[in-house]
């Protein structure tokens, strides 16, 4: 075991509060000194971090239930980049800003102030199953750029990957204590919201965003919360119907679909609506299928009947067998007010809805209450950019979707049932420290110290 593995714990163990609280304890007891560590040489041991998962790449891979040359490209690969990012930004994101003279009130003669950023202190990281290398990965690199401690409990597939990430942060000189990979069980999850962390960071479907929150709210505990999109793609009618598909295709394919930002709700320009649909069905004949999960599919075959029932039409596959579920599942004709297009769904499913122009789409997309991506597909980059403006989306994509948010210079979040807050990014770092304020006073002249005089209210009316 590593040195950064000290606190992990068997998986099948559902640990007490106090003994989660012991956990907690330590790390809090460790996390000091990190602080007190120079951001450099924290950098020093990341960079360090980075070079060994590079050496150790395929073995990391391996720890993930996905083929190789996937986790590759859509974890290991960006989150190295991520830690490449912070080598090179994070020190001046994180060092004292010192205000200058310029914009001080007068009234302020002779102070002179320092916004300081410090760590949270002990950062627990609940992580999803569906990318359980590059999602708490970024967030546990990013944490311990800004000097915290950290508690990671993983999914229950999610722990290999975690293990192997604590263990190469230990090759790399990371102090122990620092790193605690929990149980996976939400027993678990749940002790160590109660035990009081400084913070949390949750990815996860908008229902254990709720419960969290609730729990956090004991302790006031603050929290960034990742939640489920239901994303919308935004066809308008100059696209390129060929970039269209393939990108669907991709969205739809990769991780077999388990991709919070996958395409879900794709409002089509009337003018482009049939030959979509038939280039989709032509797509996927070539496109091998995706096992759904049997709960997804309950769920999902309920708002796919009830659509059905109203006036949506099936287009792929041709012959549906709910006793074998498989995906992408493909609804045409879908009426923006129907379920389908309101559920939190992650599985591979799409939903066309024919629209007249954006005005149409924007009213559309709207009786979602998910908001976390959303793509738009136009040749017209203007038009497309004016459209951005009016998605109501944590990250909106040109022409592409999911593969530029994973961009390390990038904040991710989402709005409304999608979550708040930002992971990832610079803004992401600062999510992860406290703002201090140090102002200080130079010289004898303090006149807000001295006995009010007469005069004192027609000299400030003045001065105003």
């Amino acid at each position: 075991m590593s040195r950064a593995t000290s606190h992990s714990h068997d998986a099948s163990a559902s640990p007490p509060v106090e003994a989660m609280e012991a956990v907690l304890a330590s790390a809090r007891s460790a996390q000091p000194a990190w602080a007190q560590t120079p951001v450099r040489d924290r950098l020093a041991i990341l960079r360090r971090f980075r070079h060994l998962l590079a050496e150790h790449a395929e073995e990391i891979a391996n720890t993930v239930r996905r083929p190789i040359a996937e986790t590759l490209t859509s974890q290991i690969i960006p989150l190295a980049d991520h830690v490449a990012f912070l080598e090179r930004h994070a020190a001046h994101a994180l060092k004292p800003n010192r205000l200058g003279l310029t914009g001080r009130p007068a009234w302020l003669f002779g102070t002179r102030t320092r916004i300081d950023r410090e760590p949270m202190g002990v950062v627990l990281i609940l992580a999803p199953s569906n990318y359980p290398l590059f999602i708490p990965g970024t967030q546990l690199v990013q944490a311990l750029a800004a000097g915290n401690a950290v508690l990671l409990k993983p999914s229950a597939q999610g722990q290999p990957p975690a293990l192997a990430l604590a263990r190469l942060l230990g090759e790399a000189g990371l102090l122990p204590d620092l790193v605690a990979i929990l149980p996976a069980d939400d027993d678990s999850a749940a002790a160590a919201v109660r035990a009081g962390p400084d913070k949390i960071l949750l990815t996860g479907s908008s229902e254990t965003g709720r419960r969290v929150l609730s729990a956090a709210t004991e302790r006031l505990t603050p929290c960034t919360l990742e939640l489920s999109g239901s994303d919308a793609v935004f066809v308008r009618a100059d696209a390129e119907l060929d970039r269209v598909v393939s990108a669907l295709r991709f969205g739809l394919c990769l991780n077999d679909g388990a991709t919070c930002i996958a395409p879900r709700r794709v409002f089509v320009h009337r003018s482009l609506f049939r030959p979509l649909e038939h280039r989709l069905r032509t797509a996927f004949e070539q496109t091998p299928p995706i096992p759904i999960d049997p709960r997804q599919a309950a769920r999902l075959r309920v708002l796919h009947d009830h659509a059905c029932h109203h006036g949506a039409t099936p287009l792929w596959p041709a012959q549906l067998d709910w006793n074998k579920p498989r995906g992408p599942i493909i609804v045409s004709d879908v009426a923006p007010t129907m379920p389908l297009l309101k559920a939190e769904l992650f599985a591979p499913v799409l939903a066309l809805v024919p629209v007249d122009n954006d005005d149409e789409a924007i009213a559309a997309a709207a009786q979602c209450a998910y908001a976390l991506g959303a793509s738009i597909f136009s040749a017209d980059e203007a038009a497309a950019q004016a459209l951005a403006k009016r998605v109501d989306a944590g990250v909106v994509t040109l022409n592409d979707l999911i593969v530029p948010t994973a961009d390390p210079r990038v904040p991710f979040g989402g709005r409304h049932a999608s979550g708040y807050g930002a992971t990832r990014g610079i803004e992401g770092l600062l999510e992860l420290t406290r703002v201090k304020v140090v102002a200080s006073r130079r010289g004898r002249w303090l006149p807000h110290l001295e006995a009010p005089v007469d005069g004192d209210a027609v000299f400030f009316a003045s001065a105003l």
